[in-house]
């Protein structure tokens, strides 16, 4: 069967590290430290994948610009500590180098700080998989297409050939806006209602159906 999709994006956090919970948990610290109201795991899932400034933003309106900087220094207190353990989601490892064997291009867009997808890279192993990564201090944020379409001009794909992997709306919406397909998965941040709605390819359960589908149609 040809090749249908050269290249392979995916978002980080919730499609390929089990990390969406150690966020809610870090996010809802951070707020407890400051004496904030603590935002419901529902809402504090629903701005996974945002830059970090629309994250604060989208979360806690009312929050002055003067404090979100200590916001964040207690949030990253709170994930640092644990990050190195974060674990991939069963078969990333294995499957990644696969795909990139199999002549697929991946890239890496992330709602990360540059210096977090570093450090998740080399906890994991994974840098040599990855052929281009964009992160949201670089970029504009998600829903934006800048991500993506840095990527394309980077690895010369055109949209057509390429692929978004994500697991929140802003990863589906991103990929519309740069005209690519998306594929979304119910596994991490956002629910499979949600994901629908965006019309992607599919929305599937388990990265081991995201292994299936790709040998399948990409």
């Amino acid at each position: 069967m040809p090749q249908r999709y050269e290249l392979l994006i995916f978002d980080w956090d919730g499609t390929l590290m089990d990390s969406a919970g150690v966020i809610v948990a870090a996010i809802q610290n951070a707020c407890r430290d400051l004496d904030l109201a603590v935002p419901a795991g529902k809402a504090c899932r629903s701005i996974i994948g945002l830059g970090l400034t629309e994250a604060l933003t989208a979360l806690l309106p009312g929050l002055p610009v003067s404090d979100h900087e200590r916001l964040v220094d207690r949030y990253r207190h709170h994930y640092l500590g644990q990050d190195h353990a974060i674990p991939l989601f069963a078969g990333v490892a294995r499957v990644l180098p696969q795909l990139a064997g199999r002549g697929h291009l991946l890239a890496v867009a992330t709602g990360k700080s540059r210096r977090g997808l570093q450090r998740a890279l080399e906890h994991t192993g994974l840098a040599h998989c990855f052929t281009a990564t964009r992160c949201a201090d670089e970029c504009l944020s998600k829903p934006h297409p800048a991500m993506v379409l840095e990527i394309l001009e980077d690895t010369g794909v055109a949209p057509q050939r390429a692929l978004v992997i994500g697991d929140t709306s802003h990863d589906m919406l991103m990929a519309q806006n740069a005209g690519v397909a998306g594929l979304a998965v119910a596994y991490g941040a956002h629910d499979a209602t949600e994901l629908a709605a965006c019309a992607p390819l599919a929305v599937l359960n388990s990265f081991s159906e995201v292994e299936a589908w790709l040998a399948r149609s990409a």
